[in-house]
């Protein structure tokens, strides 16, 4: 069992990044994914997924670090390094990554919207992967 706050290690290329996932009730319900580089712990990089209408976050009855949309969009993991490369990707493309001290919220959301509509470079490789052409051979069988 892991232990919670503990930061996760993601290896893009060269660059080392720490990863933790949080849940808080004061003063809302929300979830947070926090990233930074390991040699520059100070610029954190926060995405914030707040409770609210068509937006779900984790709690019963969904596990640790899930987060939902009401609408179309898919059951999304903080947990899973997959994911979390996925935003990491995301927030790069976007110009999002902190370089200066201090914790850099954003709205979580956002970007969610866009990894769960296919949308974003993110989607691109994960369209390109070879999951997803099995996947798309298997649907015009």
């Amino acid at each position: 069992m892991r232990r919670d706050r503990v930061p996760r290690r993601l290896t893009v290329e060269a660059t080392v990044w720490l990863w933790t996932v949080g849940h808080h009730h004061t003063p809302d319900c929300l979830t947070f994914l926090t990233l930074r580089r390991a040699e520059n712990r100070h610029a954190q990089l926060r995405l914030v997924f707040r409770d609210g209408p068509g937006r779900i976050v984790s709690g019963y009855p969904f596990g640790a670090g899930d987060i939902a949309s009401t609408g179309a969009g898919a059951i999304l993991n903080l947990n899973e390094p997959g994911v979390v490369r996925r935003f990491l990707d995301e927030a790069a493309a976007r110009g999002l990554l902190p370089t200066a001290h201090g914790i850099h919220d954003e709205d979580g959301w956002a970007l969610y919207d866009t990894l769960t509509t296919g949308e974003g470079p993110a989607s691109a490789e994960a369209a390109g992967s070879p999951e997803a052409a099995s996947a798309e051979a298997a649907g015009s069988a």
